[in-house]
């Protein structure tokens, strides 16, 4: 028996993935094809197969699989020596990807299938609340080390910036002509100004 080479290997699913997230931001999970993702993807049914055994596991796997060391990202912002600078760079990260079409559709799209997909609103909800607890962490520390404003909740704050983002993905799918990098600039303005406290201002 051949032994498959794991780098190779999610690099071919990752491919796989890339290709169908156009079709899904564009068409929905339900309007797009298996056959439309290996004709995007240039593999054959059965090697489509090999890695998926469905489109909605191309789908989940989109929203769900963590190529982009998402948990990484979120443990080395909650370590970095100044809190207030580590939120307001975690949240821009969390927030670029709005700028992106497709980044933006599957968001919505994602919204759309777990209302009717428990499986996949739990996935949803557990990626969620990792990132809510980094950002509550980051408030938390960022009160009590003087870099945001004493009178602030730490877990509230955490959920309206959650809740701010989301904002910014919903109008970025729905919005003609959504300038996404004046919203991103406007957002951290915004934190700056929604923080308070005495930590240093890195507006830009």
């Amino acid at each position: 028996m051949r032994k498959v080479d794991p780098a190779q290997y999610r690099a071919k699913r990752r491919h796989i993935m890339m290709a169908a997230a156009p079709l899904f931001a564009a068409h929905g999970l339900d309007g797009t094809s298996t056959a439309r993702i290996r004709e995007a993807a240039g593999v054959s049914s059965g090697t489509l197969f090999h890695y998926f055994p469905s489109k909605r596991a191309v789908f989940v796997a989109l929203l769900t699989d963590d190529d982009n060391g998402d948990a990484q990202r979120l443990a080395a912002a909650r370590d970095r020596d100044d809190p207030r600078s580590a939120l307001l760079d975690l949240v821009e990260e969390l927030a670029a990807p709005a700028a992106s079409p497709v980044a933006a559709g599957l968001v919505m799209e994602a919204l759309r299938q777990a209302g009717k997909d428990a499986e996949l609103a739990a996935a949803l909800e557990a990626d969620s609340d990792l990132e809510l607890e980094a950002l509550t962490h980051l408030v938390s520390r960022s009160v009590r080390e003087g870099g945001a404003d004493p009178v602030l909740d730490a877990r509230a704050t955490a959920v309206w910036i959650q809740t701010i983002i989301g904002a910014l993905f919903l109008r970025a799918a729905t919005e003609t002509g959504f300038d996404a990098p004046a919203q991103l600039r406007d957002l951290r303005l915004l934190l700056n100004r929604l923080l308070g406290g005495t930590g240093p201002r890195t507006e830009r």
